[in-house]
């Protein structure tokens, strides 16, 4: 990979973004109805590939039953309100009309209630009455704590995310999480991250995960980048990505890990390019904040924009433009790739000649200038 000179002490390689890249015809095309969009991780079959991120502007337990019966996977946040308070329903909407200014701050106390341990199990037996799959997410620090409850629950898939997870937390305060001995001991499969680098990627694949998110999460409402300086761009971040899931299918003799773009997935678009450089599915949730279902009433925030020491996130408003049915599956009433997300992704792949997603891996990609 070729070095970019920074400056005389310190060279860097050239990354892209998603908006960088375009994707390039093949000889032949198809019926977009004969496309297959679906995924599998481990037992659980999913029409979409979309896996909605866990925040609380987006995913209910109500919301999460009802992204199962459109095809997609849904994870309930257990540290969101859903845990920490009976009915949130009122302090939703409180969040969504809270001033831009006071936001923040009254986040951080909203979110400051204790997480209440029954109500885990509530939540998730609520969805699993549906008939749904159930997952969950929980952080790194949280995930001791509270993961024999998720199990006890009959959780079915289990996400550990965060907005950096490693392998190998260095700590001399807490005795960290062996990720590799606690997914072992688990028997349900697990998705974590994020992680946005080959070496990093290749050891979160070496603990058992079934699945690897790629990114650093949140998207339109993540502040990272300017908080902490820490920035990968995801074309470059996912499809290094891709390639130690290659290596580790070399490695381990053939086990396939599922690697899952989460954040900056704000378009249709963007969700095609994701999966051309090598995604199994998408995380998504700008997309879905504008659902008329969505808890967040139009507005859009994630566990970092209440962090209680150092918030890297904030409140963003997009309104409202259709229900979630519409979002994934049309009708579109708009130009711009915030809906019918599936029907484009399958006219994408049927103009480029791909019939499923492991095909549409393979197809070109240029270094095409952003257009504004």
């Amino acid at each position: 990979m070729t070095q970019v000179e920074i400056g005389r002490g310190k060279t860097g390689r050239r990354a892209y973004a998603l908006d960088e890249i375009g994707l390039v015809p093949s000889r032949r095309t198809r019926d977009p109805e004969e496309v297959s969009i679906a995924w599998q991780i481990d037992a659980y079959r999913f029409e979409l590939p979309v896996v909605v991120a866990p925040m609380d502007s987006v995913v209910s337990p109500a919301t999460a039953i009802e992204i199962g019966r459109l095809g997609g996977l849904a994870p309930l946040d257990l540290e969101g309100l859903w845990t920490r308070y009976e009915d949130p329903s009122p302090l939703l909407e409180e969040c969504a009309a809270l001033d831009s200014a006071a936001a923040t701050k009254r986040l951080q106390e909203i979110y400051a209630a204790p997480i209440k341990e029954e109500l885990i199990g509530r939540r998730i037996e609520e969805i699993r009455a549906s008939g749904v799959t159930a997952a969950v997410r929980l952080s790194p620090q949280r995930t001791v704590q509270y993961h024999k409850t998720v199990i006890d629950a009959g959780v079915d898939i289990f996400v550990i995310r965060g907005t950096t997870v490693s392998a190998e937390h260095v700590s001399g305060k807490a005795e960290p999480l062996n990720l590799k001995q606690f997914i072992y001991e688990l028997d349900v499969p697990v998705i974590v991250g994020g992680c946005a680098t080959h070496t990093a990627a290749l050891h979160l694949m070496r603990t058992g995960a079934a699945g690897v998110l790629v990114g650093f999460g949140g998207g339109a409402s993540h502040t990272t980048r300017n908080v902490l300086g820490v920035a990968v761009p995801m074309a470059t971040a996912i499809s290094d990505v891709a390639a130690a899931r290659r290596d580790y299918m070399d490695e381990s003799g053939g086990r396939y890990v599922h690697v899952i773009a989460d954040g900056g997935m704000g378009t249709s678009g963007d969700i095609a390019k994701a999966i051309a450089c090598g995604a199994d599915a998408v995380m998504v949730g700008s997309p879905l904040a504008r659902a008329a279902e969505a808890p967040g009433h139009g507005f859009h925030w994630g566990s970092e924009a209440h962090h209680p020491d150092l918030p890297r996130g904030r409140r963003v408003e997009f309104g409202t433009v259709g229900t979630l049915e519409q979002i994934f599956h049309g009708p579109s009433s708009v130009a711009d790739g915030s809906m019918n997300l599936m029907g484009a992704l399958k006219r994408t792949m049927a103009s480029t000649g791909y019939s499923d997603i492991k095909e549409f891996q393979r197809v070109e990609v240029v270094v095409a200038p952003v257009q504004r």
